[in-house]
């Protein structure tokens, strides 16, 4: 292997998006850290993404790649402004003079990166769309699949690289956290609290939305403890549903927190209820007894720690991903009953019924 993989003075990893997928690969950082102690080691990813990386100790630069600014102005025909911002990245991103830039995510968009950085060696997970040709190396993703982040310590093993510490971490920052305890001493959650993350991207990855209130009820019920409900601004309304069945056991702060201070409000938690998306994941990096509830994904059911469970009921269909054929009855994650979290709860967390 050529010199700028086995001793790189500057190291360039490409994961764009997405927040669970950043925290799956978050391990890599302190392992290439470990590896290369004196090494300069950046990250590109886009803007909305960025801040789950900004506070990284093992991360010198975080570089934002603003691809959802250049296809808008691209379905604007806006081409003149567009050639010029990518011209500028591309040159910034040339200056910095990385010779090992490795591509995280495997597509073509961020293959494309990797290859105009100017890198000399240029490594690929699992490339594919044509991305593989502009690498220099392709290694494959293993085939640990149901083992959380297995296809970035497979990654990290054929490099050379340590994983015996291959752990995901979140680090949200002095500002969120103080933001956080604001939240928490306001809603008089200093005794306690569990979060819910209800919602993601598509509607075969929810729970059944009348069940949340109801869990509501019976965690205040059975643990006077009230639960957070955290999402992005996208699921204010559904939020407000959820809400309008718990009364008074559900402190409904979805849309109001940023990224980085809804991580720290899971790192106070005493347990995180959520489905398959990004914050849920943060729940595991934080250390937080954590159930999360699978259905038309499978990402992981090993969890990589004690207090953590994937409640997962696979069917014949299962997993079917982006085509769902139960014409909408989500019978996978209707399988998951309340009881069954409460049973999963205890157990994964020391507490007795």
């Amino acid at each position: 292997m050529p010199d700028a993989a086995t001793r790189p003075r500057r190291i360039l990893l490409v994961r764009l998006s997405a927040i669970g997928d950043l925290v799956f690969a978050s391990p890599l950082i302190a392992s290439a850290r470990r590896r290369f102690p004196d090494a300069h080691l950046a990250w590109l990813v886009q803007p909305e993404c960025a801040p789950m990386l900004r506070y990284h100790p093992d991360l010198d630069e975080v570089i934002e790649w603003p691809l959802s600014r250049w296809r808008l102005l691209w379905r604007q025909r806006r081409l003149a402004a567009l050639g010029r911002e990518v011209a500028s990245e591309v040159q910034a991103l040339r200056e910095r003079r990385f010779d090992l830039a490795i591509d995280l995510q495997g597509l073509l968009k961020s293959a494309l990166p990797a290859r105009l950085s100017g890198a000399a060696m240029r490594i690929g997970l699992g490339s594919r769309e044509g991305g593989r040709l502009l690498m220099t190396r392709v290694v494959g993703r293993g085939s640990d699949s149901q083992r959380i982040s297995s296809e970035y310590r497979y990654l990290a093993e054929s490099l050379g690289w340590p994983t015996d510490e291959f752990r995901m971490r979140v680090y949200p920052g002095a500002e969120a956290e103080s933001s956080a305890q604001e939240l928490i001493v306001r809603h008089g959650l200093a005794g306690g609290y569990a979060v819910f993350c209800p919602f993601t991207t598509r509607a075969q990855k929810h729970w059944i939305g009348e069940r949340w209130g109801r869990l509501a009820g019976r965690i205040q019920e059975q643990f006077l403890l009230r639960s957070v409900m955290l999402g992005g601004p996208g699921d204010v309304e559904a939020a407000r549903s959820i809400a309008a069945d718990a009364s008074s056991s559900i402190v409904n702060l979805v849309g109001s927190t940023t990224l980085l201070s809804a991580a720290a409000l899971i790192a106070q938690a005493r347990w995180l209820v959520g489905v398959d998306t990004g914050l849920s994941h943060v729940g595991i990096a934080m250390e937080r007894p954590s159930v999360l509830l699978f259905g038309s994904t499978c990402p992981y059911t090993e969890t990589g720690t004690a207090n953590a469970r994937v409640l997962y009921h696979p069917r014949d269909c299962s997993p079917c991903r982006r085509r769902p054929t139960c014409d909408g009855a989500f019978t996978c994650m209707r399988d998951i009953e309340i009881d069954e979290v409460i049973d999963a709860l205890m157990a994964h967390s020391g507490v007795d019924s």
